[in-house]
This record gives C-alpha cells, sequence and structure tokens, in this order.
C-alpha cells in the first residue's frame, strides 16, 4: 500500500512567489520547490512545512516503506477558488501516484481546511502540524510586527478595516462634526463586514472595473447611474428636511419615518427611469437589439410610484394622531382611490402593450430563422 505525504500551501506561496508550478510531485521536484521558496522567502512558514515533509518521507523510506511526496497548491484568494484548484490538484497527484492512504503536512489550520476534500478521496494515517519556533525577544516580536506588517492577507483583513475608521473620523474631525464621527465609523465597519460577509469583494471589483471602461469608452449607463445617485442623495436630503418632527404621536418615530419614505418614492422612480434609459442605450449601441424589452420597466415604475405613494400618505396621515387615533378615512379619500387607480391601470397598460411587442418582436425573429433555413437548404441543394 502506497503511502502519500501531502504538504498543502492553501494560499499559493510557492507560485507566488518562488514561481513553482504545481502540483510538486516527487522528491526532487519538492526539494527544487523548497531551494526556491528558501531563497524567495527564507521566513515563510510554507518552507518549515514542506521541508518537514521532506523529512517524513525519507524517514518512511529508510524504513522500507512505499512512499511518494507531492505539495499542492491553491490561489491567494483564499476561499472556494483556492479549495477547487487544490481538489484538482489532489485528483491529478491521486492519479499519477496510485496512493492509497495520506499524510497530510500543514504550517496552520488555515490549510486544514482542505482536510474534507483529501478524507473524502484517500486515508488519512497521521497529520503533521508544523510550529516554527520562535524567541520571545522583545527585538524579535517587534520585527515579526513589521514582517506581519507586509503580509498582504493580513493587509486585506485587518490594515484595511482600520484605516478607513482613522480616515473615516479624521473627515468628521475636519469639518469640525466629531460628534457624528462615532456614528459613521459605525456605519463604516458595519458595510465593510457586510461586504466581507456575503463575499461581495469581486463584485465591487468588477464593477469598479467596469465604471473605469465605461468612462474610457463613454457608456451612457456610467454617467445615468452617477446622476440617478445624485437624484437619490438630493431626495434624501430633502425628504429629511421635509419631516414633521412636531408630532405628538404615542410612537413619534413611526410618523417621521412614513413621511421620510413618502417624499423619497418619486425620486426612487425617478433615479430609475434615467438608470434604465442609459442601459436601454447601451445595450442597442453595443449588441443592436431592439428595446423591446425594456418597455415594461417605466411602467412597472411608475405604477409603484402611484400605488406606494398613495399606501404611504394614506398611513401617515391615518396614523398621525398616534396609534390609538387610528383612522380609515385617508384611504377613503378620492385621491387615495385615483392614485390607486392610476397605478393599476398603468401596469395593466405596460403588461398588455409588453406582450403585444413581445409577440411581434418573436414572430419577426421566427420568420427571420425560417428564411435563414430555407437559404441554406436552397444553397446546399
Amino acid at each position: 500500500m502506497k503511502t502519500l505525504v501531502l504538504n498543502v500551501d492553501r494560499d499559493d506561496d510557492f507560485g507566488r512567489k518562488a514561481k513553482v508550478k504545481s502540483p510538486i510531485v516527487g522528491i526532487e521536484a519538492n526539494l527544487d520547490a523548497a531551494n526556491r521558496l528558501g531563497q524567495a522567502d527564507p521566513e515563510d512558514s510554507d518552507l518549515n512545512a514542506i521541508f518537514s515533509a521532506i523529512s517524513t518521507y525519507n524517514q518512511l523510506s529508510k524504513d522500507g516503506k512505499e512512499v511518494e511526496i507531492a505539495t499542492i497548491c491553491g490561489h491567494m484568494n483564499v476561499g472556494v477558488k483556492s479549495d477547487q484548484i487544490l481538489t484538482e490538484q489532489l485528483e491529478k497527484v491521486i492519479k499519477e501516484t496510485n496512493a492509497q492512504d495520506v499524510i497530510l503536512v500543514t504550517d496552520g489550520v488555515e490549510d486544514e481546511y482542505i482536510l474534507p476534500v483529501i478524507q473524502s478521496r484517500l486515508k488519512i494515517n497521521s497529520i503533521i502540524r508544523v510550529t516554527v519556533k520562535q524567541s520571545k525577544e522583545l527585538q524579535d516580536t517587534y520585527y515579526k510586527i513589521l514582517k506581519l506588517l507586509d503580509d498582504s492577507k493580513f493587509q486585506r483583513h485587518f490594515i484595511l478595516p482600520v484605516a478607513l475608521v482613522f480616515i473615516v473620523e479624521a473627515f468628521f474631525v475636519l469639518l469640525d462634526m466629531a460628534a457624528s464621527g462615532l456614528g459613521a465609523i459605525l456605519l463604516t465597519i458595519g458595510l465593510y463586514l457586510l461586504i466581507r460577509g456575503f463575499h461581495w469583494e469581486k463584485r465591487i471589483a468588477f464593477g469598479w472595473e467596469n465604471f473605469k471602461t465605461g468612462l474610457k469608452t463613454g457608456k451612457l449607463s456610467i454617467y445615468t447611474s452617477i446622476i440617478a445617485v445624485v437624484i437619490l442623495v438630493a431626495s434624501g436630503f430633502l425628504a429629511y428636511n421635509n419631516i414633521d418632527f412636531k408630532s405628538e404621536s404615542v410612537q413619534p418615530v413611526l410618523i417621521p419615518v412614513l413621511s421620510f419614505v413618502t417624499n423619497m418614492i418619486w425620486g426612487i422612480i425617478i433615479a430609475g427611469l434615467i438608470l434604465t434609459f442609459g442601459q436601454a442605450i447601451d445595450v442597442y449601441l453595443r449588441d443592436k437589439k431592439n428595446l423591446w424589452t425594456y418597455w415594461i420597466y417605466p411602467f412597472s415604475l411608475f405604477a409603484f410610484g402611484f400605488v406606494s405613494y398613495a399606501v404611504f400618505y394614506a398611513l401617515h396621515e391615518s396614523l398621525i394622531n398616534g396609534p390609538s387615533n387610528f383612522t380609515i378615512d385617508p384611504f377613503l379619500k378620492a385621491t387615495f382611490i385615483g392614485y390607486i387607480s392610476t397605478g393599476i391601470m398603468i401596469a395593466i397598460v405596460g403588461a398588455i402593450t409588453y406582450h403585444y411587442i413581445k409577440e411581434i418582436y418573436t414572430a419577426e425573429s421566427r420568420e427571420l430563422e425560417i428564411e435563414e433555413q430555407v437559404t441554406k437548404l436552397v444553397e446546399k441543394s
């Protein structure tokens, strides 16, 4: 039974620093990879791990065991992508070595996230956790902290949020709004944790790249998006300034919230219309497609505007004197019924015309396809 001594480098230090292609199979290849990484970064903990794997391989070979050694590497963006790469490389190593069991060598808990993947394919005989011996003197500790600050993973996970907090606080201090700084800091940390928690980093990076590309190529949607954001912000300020804080309601928070939402609705509708217009023009210019797919959006936005404005305004008027004095009179007024009816009629007109235009476009597309097929048949005959 052949045993595989497997070293795992989840963040691909061998590839990034030593330019070594993985998987690394065989004792000679692993020795060469260790020498390259040692020259590139002699203080990397993965260097200790691979030498531990080599030492284990040599000891088992001396004992007459049938053994092979391999190192698999993931990706610097540790997570799903790196684990997928590790899984693919593990499959290659198993196929090449025909190993039945494995001795896993790792330099930390992070690399052990791949443990379930290995267990599903090979029997694990042992796990060797390599801990680097460090001096406890203050000078060495200071040196290690400096090295840690240069680590890209540490910078992304720790330095970035701390830097954002300092920048936000400094900004509010310069504006002589130090009292609002705490709220802004909590908002910044909350947004950062939200982005990290849902792994939106790549989406934000992709959006930023699209934004830069749009500025270079003159995409209309970039500018309409900026205008839409400005309209939303301006609507937010206007809605806040129009809030009636003098209400003597039993629940004073509810009335301002309803007032704010009511005053924000048409700003949201206008921003949505401008954004849709920019996207529709870009799609037409880029793909030369008909704009019938965007026909329903203005109708939906206006229908939403009329209905939601009527509902929130009526709720605001019903609760203006407190929940105990709730009245349904605002829901029976001609204004409420008129807004609701207008919204419903707009939605119905939009739906009917959208389906009518869709049928026309679909029929034209089918006719074109039939003509193309007939032309091909004639050419073949």
